[in-house]
């Protein structure tokens, strides 16, 4: 806790025949994260063919995959799937190396292939006959308005028939363009539609060459005239005839795509998760060093993980293979991939660190902090009892449902599910339950307009108490901060770095929150105004040093960025104020509609109890969202600002992804 996994660097050399087995027992412990490998004497390996097989097969099967989920029954759903999701069932293979998995591939694929593609080709040539009659029925349904035999509409020996339509503002300058190149050599109909004109043009083949660019030039949209015998209007019956037939043959294809999706679906799948890992196992390949007898492997590990995966090794490799384990060199810390550890009822806030960023290898890990201080600050702004239930009992649906996975869902409802404890607490502290609903129900129960539920302050009444009990927790909050940050740079000998950009803040709080004691006896006077002295000088030397000839105009700047940081904690009074302040209004609004009746019909009652329902709802949603995003800034800008940099690099792990599938594979 508050450190990093202890990282150490592994080295390993073995024989080649022993390269397939390593990588596959390396991928399943997603223990280790291979780092590139530079060595002078050896060259870089490379994918062989079965690797690139995998990566072709890969996208070959996720195509397959596609098709057919569009056409999976979907197995329930809804609200219900979202709290509490099935868990998928894995299938088991038995891995005997690269060559035999392309092989049981390719003898799945020669089977399914063929079947699905056959199906999928089906469907796509009939939707696009469909689409075909579509636009021939509405090119019909154009030229029935001339009521012309469609033979007529197609040009025919000496003659060039072409069909249109152009924008009435162009049709007569058109037209007349016309008429002259082709020195009124032409024959047309027209029919006026919307804001467009239907024309057939007639024009000798001698002058069709002189017409074509002027119809370019006023953009006339040609029209294919459907093949047929008789006009328009007898010839849509018997397009819509042909449009049913295919829309039948599109259905029968699309219960045979289902039937498949139904008998394959899963194994596609299960052969897809099998192909997508052997393609990322390729992927380090490039970050391995080879021989033509050997190759060789670096990368990082938990310390913890070091026993375990040292035997695995020596099993896969039959004890052929020097293995290397060394503590990192100071050279190498920025490089050292972070990897956080923190007890379970932490864990889950990790997430929110990892947001922002991990530590580097030589800092603190803040988890464990913010897992208090988000959730006391998301408390602080929302500070409803009810608030906090309703958004407690969502959470613990959530994490229910979720814990078996340990997904992104999973971790925010707990964060969501501590946050809603605390709001429920700061809610008894403030006597607020859907804000003073709870005191009106109260005083209709005792018949005493004062009652009251017992509380600290009402924040509505008393905001200067609220502003003052804010600030307070804000000085708190960047002391810790503060602190953190000298205890740190001091560890990593950066001592003037501590004692003159963390420490002088450290005094200017001590003195801050002793002259802001209610009674200050002179000693304690005196002892603010010199920790604010020897803060304030210490500050303006750390500046100075810093800074050099901009420093007078940095300490101004610095010391009121203090000031505003500060100052930004007022946010837990103000979104405080707001939750209080909302809940009242809906509870007015509810209020005032209540006595309303129809003769004997209470409707009020029912509008009442509508407008309360929904509006104390969404003040919920509303609030809640303002609770996570101000809490989250709190700790980025103000607190982290203090002392966390955040820039360390993730652990990213070679490691496999298994979702449908299980591999068996023996070290």
């Amino acid at each position: 806790m508050f450190r990093p996994e202890e990282m150490v660097k592994i080295e390993i050399i073995t024989l080649s025949r022993f390269k397939d087995p390593l990588l596959t027992y390396l991928h399943e412990s997603g223990a280790v994260e291979i780092r590139e490998l530079e060595v002078e004497l050896a060259q870089k390996d490379s994918p062989n063919e079965y690797y690139r097989k995998a990566a072709s097969y890969s996208i070959t099967i996720s195509r397959l995959a596609d098709f057919l989920k569009a056409y999976k029954k979907s197995a329930g759903g809804g609200f219900k799937a979202f709290i509490f999701p099935p868990e998928r069932q894995k299938k088991k293979y038995r891995y005997e190396g690269i060559e035999k998995l392309i092989k049981d591939v390719e003898e799945f694929l020669s089977v399914v292939e063929p079947e699905i593609k056959a199906v999928e080709s089906k469907i796509t040539s009939t939707q696009t006959e469909i689409e075909k009659i579509k636009d021939e029925i509405a090119i019909l349904e154009l030229l029935a308005a001339l009521n012309i035999d469609v033979e007529y509409l197609r040009h025919s020996g000496m003659v060039e028939v072409l069909v249109g339509t152009v924008e009435k503002q162009k049709f007569k300058p058109m037209v007349e363009e016309l008429r002259k190149a082709t020195e009124g050599r032409m024959a047309m109909a027209s029919r006026e539609m919307k804001d467009k004109v239907l024309i057939v043009f007639a024009f000798l083949r001698q002058d069709y060459e002189k017409a074509n660019p002027i119809l370019a030039k006023y953009s006339l949209e040609r029209l294919e005239v459907p093949e047929g015998k008789g006009t328009p209007r007898e010839l849509i019956p018997v397009y819509e005839g042909k449009l049913r037939e295919r829309e039948e043959e599109l259905e029968k294809a699309k219960e045979e795509a289902a039937r498949m999706a139904e008998l394959y679906y899963d194994d596609v799948v299960f052969y897809q998760e099998l192909m997508e890992n052997e393609r990322d196992k390729a992927t380090v390949l490039p970050m391995l060093a080879r021989t033509n007898m050997t190759f060789a492997l670096t990368g990082w590990i938990p310390r913890k993980d070091v026993p375990e995966i040292l035997e695995g090794i020596k099993k896969v490799t039959k004890g052929k293979a020097y293995i290397n384990v060394r503590e990192p060199e100071k050279d190498e810390l920025d490089e050292i991939p972070i990897k956080l550890k923190n007890p379970g009822w932490a864990r889950p806030f990790e997430m929110l660190t990892e947001m922002y960023g991990v530590p580097k290898y030589n800092e603190i890990d803040p988890t464990p902090i913010i897992a208090f201080t988000y959730s006391f600050f998301f408390g602080f702004m929302l500070t409803d009892f009810m608030y906090g239930l309703i958004v407690g009992i969502v959470a613990a649906l959530l994490v229910k449902g979720h814990k078996k996975f340990n997904d992104g869902t999973y971790k925010f409802a707990y964060t969501l599910l501590w946050s809603a404890i605390f709001t429920m607490t700061m809610g008894i502290l403030f006597g607020s339950y859907f804000g003073n609903a709870g005191d009106i129900v109260l005083q209709y129960i005792t018949g005493n307009p004062n009652a009251s539920f017992p509380r600290i302050t009402d924040p509505l009444k008393d905001p200067m108490f609220v502003l003052m009990l804010a600030l307070a927790i804000g000085l708190a909050h960047l002391f810790l901060g503060y602190s953190i940050g000298f205890f740190v740079r001091w560890k990593n000998g950066d001592k003037k770095g501590a004692f003159l950009e963390q420490f002088p803040w450290m005094l200017i709080i001590l003195a801050v929150v002793l002259y802001a004691m209610p009674s200050k006896p002179p000693a304690a006077l005196m002892g603010a105004k010199a920790l604010f002295g020897v803060g304030l000088v210490l500050f303006a030397i750390g500046e100075i040093v810093a800074n050099g000839s901009l420093a007078a105009l940095m300490i101004i700047s610095d010391f009121f960025g203090f000031v505003g940081t500060w100052l930004s904690y007022a946010r837990l009074m103000a979104l405080a104020l707001a939750t209080s302040g909302i809940a009242m209004v809906v509870n007015v609004l509810a209020a005032m509609v209540w006595g309303i009746k129809i003769s004997v019909v209470p409707l009020g009652i029912v509008i009442g109890l509508i407008v309360f329902v929904g509006g104390q709802l969404f003040s919920t949603a509303i609030n809640a969202l303002g609770a996570f995003v101000h809490s989250l800034r709190l700790q980025y800008v103000e607190f982290f600002g203090t002392f966390y940099s955040g820039e360390g690099k993730p652990f990213n792990p070679f490691k496999s992804k298994r979702e449908v599938s299980e591999l068996e594979f023996e070290a």
